[in-house]
């Protein structure tokens, strides 16, 4: 049975309950988290919590945490899962959901109530294993291409992931894997889920960030580990999404995907339609230096 944390107590999942007035219920209205763990270490604990805070203080939710208090709940739900202590068939790697909601009200109103508690909830599930420098090992993606319908605050982590969700079905109900999005200029922003980049001439180029694009945890961490470890160059800059498909190499990624290579978008090959080269040395230069973060 999965143990869960919800408003300062642990119990059952089954025993976890919220009102149905809840404004996160209700408008999709909070900020969450999706934090990794392989063997029981966290992995970029410390950025998703001030990304968390931010996105808190950016849509006026007065709640303040500080990392020791999260840092507790999360490595509870991790010991309490583990299988040691019959943790519902969880196994060792585990991601940390982390879930801040505006709270419950008496009504149903647009506007911010006062006087309202924040609704607190957190649970643990079961990911795959890290990914492992190695081509033969590596899950190769399949995606497709949409124009980007989303709101225009999607720097924002919010609940309200409608958007997300009807962007990624897009691609699902075709078979594939995740689903790349471009803007009204035919430029990338990025994933349904995930950040987007190409490799070209090995040369990695990504979107900038802007309220187009989530600043991703694993960007953050994949970059700098890139600028301080590599000698590979990367681009901040517009990409186009005809340079999407005339790229060498296309990558995803996020919390649970680390970096995912794409090999087919739209039915068409990436490049010659395999796991590249810049992809291996960027992932071993991520798997080596990522417990750092």
């Amino acid at each position: 049975m999965s143990i869960v944390f919800l408003n300062d107590s642990y119990m059952p999942m089954e025993q976890a309950k919220i009102s149905p007035m809840d404004r996160g219920f209700l408008f999709g209205d909070g900020i969450y988290e999706v934090i990794p763990s392989y063997d029981g270490e966290l992995v970029g604990f410390g950025p998703h919590i001030d990304r968390m805070n931010q996105g808190l203080e950016l849509i006026g939710i007065d709640f303040k945490w500080d990392v020791k208090k999260w840092r507790e709940v999360c490595e509870t739900l991790i010991e309490k899962n583990s299988p040691e202590n019959g943790g519902d068939g969880l196994g060792i790697n585990l991601g940390i959901y982390l879930h801040v909601s505006r709270g419950a009200d008496t009504k149903r109103f647009h506007a911010y109530p006062d006087n309202v508690a924040p609704t607190v909830y957190a649970y643990a599930f079961e990911i795959p294993a890290a990914n492992v420098p190695d081509k033969s090992k590596a899950k190769a993606y399949k995606v497709a291409t949409t124009e980007d319908l989303r709101w225009q605050r999607c720097n924002i982590k919010s609940t309200a992931l409608l958007g997300n969700v009807m962007h990624f079905q897009h691609g699902h109900a075709q078979g594939y894997n995740e689903t790349i999005l471009f803007n009204e200029s035919n430029e990338m922003t990025e994933g349904s889920a995930c950040n987007a980049y190409i490799v070209k001439d090995g040369v990695v180029i990504t979107p900038p960030l802007d309220n187009q694009i989530l600043p991703g945890i694993t960007r953050l961490m994949l970059l700098d580990i890139l600028a301080k470890h590599t000698n590979i160059k990367v681009e901040e800059r517009i990409v186009t999404m005809d340079e999407a498909f005339a790229a060498d190499e296309v990558w995803l990624t996020s919390s649970s995907k680390e970096i995912a290579p794409v090999v087919e978008m739209d039915g068409k090959p990436v490049g010659n339609g395999e796991i590249g080269d810049v992809w291996l040395a960027a992932q071993t230069a991520y798997t080596a230096n990522k417990a750092s973060y």
